[in-house]
């Protein structure tokens, strides 16, 4: 197993492999200096080696991988008994089988509740009468003693369920976790179907919102999943997340147990101009921002000018722009617009370096996080 770090350059051995595999492309900068990855992290497998792109944390690289993991659980809600962490963190595909460990426990439970069932339309030619005639078809039945009819079935071949079926052999190429089988025996009545998840149109009411985790769960997995060749003695993939996106939910949901007036991603509609901040609050906006900063010369007029209109727009005088610490502490105050206008914009960082298990982490986080109020 070897670890890479975030926009730096990948050793050479590797680069070849990631040329070859166009799926990869989005993910790493290649110019003439070298390769090296975007602002994505996490697991690569390519050629049987392993490999673990980790957020440039800690000048220990371990620390570093387990403050990741840390992130990804908290900010993705990610919920395992104590013995399962354990087991999870020490498997080689860790942060992968964590998720997948997520995904089929929370569906295997909701399966022994009960299956998802609901009334299927369907159309067959029968022995009897079952629902109703359907004329024009019986007309040119080519069975001349059956009777075509249309009726309603209740069954769990619906499309939620196929996507699970769907989702669950997918996951299946890349993990051996036993419940993923278990699931898979409950649907042995929903047909299979390839799924463009990128197309669904699942809608869950008071009869499937139960279900509606472990969809969000494979969703996400399905969209981080990136495969790659496969034979029967290779099977080369990534899963791999946007660090902007896991620094935003990580302090997002965790500035929601700070704040109980925090709101995420809540939209304002201005006319024609539609807003979503990243956080708010009863007092102020906070927008999170992956990028290193050193100082308010490095802030961009772009994002100046997002604050202003987000603090005008929702009648909001303070905000924040929330940065994660790297080489030096940021902390600015910076004043936007004039009279009733004018908009307080703050410029602060945190520093997520520590390791003292995950209960430690999130607690120790969360007072510094507190400290930027």
């Amino acid at each position: 197993m070897q670890y890479l770090n975030e926009n730096k350059n990948i050793p050479q051995n590797l680069e070849q492999s990631i040329k070859n595999n166009p799926k990869l492309y989005p993910y790493f900068d290649v110019n003439f200096q070298g390769i090296k990855p975007k602002n994505y992290c996490g697991f690569l497998s390519i050629d049987n080696q392993s490999y673990f792109i980790i957020p440039k944390i800690s000048d220990d690289n371990n620390q570093s991988l387990n403050t990741f993991i840390y992130m990804l659980m908290y900010g993705y809600d990610v919920k395992l008994k104590n013995e399962d962490l354990m087991q999870g963190v020490n498997v080689e595909h860790h942060i992968y089988e964590l998720f997948i460990r997520l995904f089929s426990d929370t569906l295997l439970d909701e399966f022994k509740k009960g299956v998802f069932k609901q009334y299927i339309t369907m159309q067959e030619n029968l022995k009897v009468l079952r629902g109703k005639y359907i004329i024009e078809q019986n007309f040119n039945n080519f069975y001349h003693q059956n009777i075509y009819c249309e009726f309603d079935e209740f069954s769990m071949d619906n499309e939620l369920n196929r996507f699970f079926l769907y989702a669950i052999r997918i996951f299946k190429k890349y993990s051996s976790y036993s419940n993923l089988h278990r699931c898979e025996a409950v649907l042995d009545e929903v047909a299979y179907f390839n799924i463009d998840f990128k197309r669904l149109n699942i809608h869950f009411n008071r009869m499937n919102s139960r279900y509606k985790k472990s969809y969000e769960v494979s969703l996400m997995i399905l969209q981080k999943l990136v495969p790659m060749t496969q034979n029967s003695h290779e099977k080369s993939f990534a899963f791999l997340f946007d660090m902007s996106e896991v620094f935003e939910k990580f302090v997002g949901r965790m500035y929601k147990e700070i704040d109980s007036t925090t709101t995420l991603q809540k939209q304002g509609n201005f006319g024609s101009l539609v807003l979503k901040p990243d956080i708010m609050t009863e007092s102020k906006i906070i927008d999170t921002k992956y990028k290193k900063i050193n100082n308010r010369s490095d802030l961009s007029v772009q994002d100046k000018y997002q604050m202003f209109v987000y603090g005008v727009n929702f009648k909001v005088k303070d905000t924040m722009l929330l940065y994660p610490k790297h080489l030096v502490e940021i902390e600015d105050d910076l004043k936007l617009g004039t009279g009733d206008e004018l908009i307080r914009l703050k410029m602060k960082s945190i520093d997520f370096g520590f390791d003292d298990g995950f209960d430690g982490y999130i607690d120790e986080i969360r007072n510094r996080l507190e400290k930027t109020r």
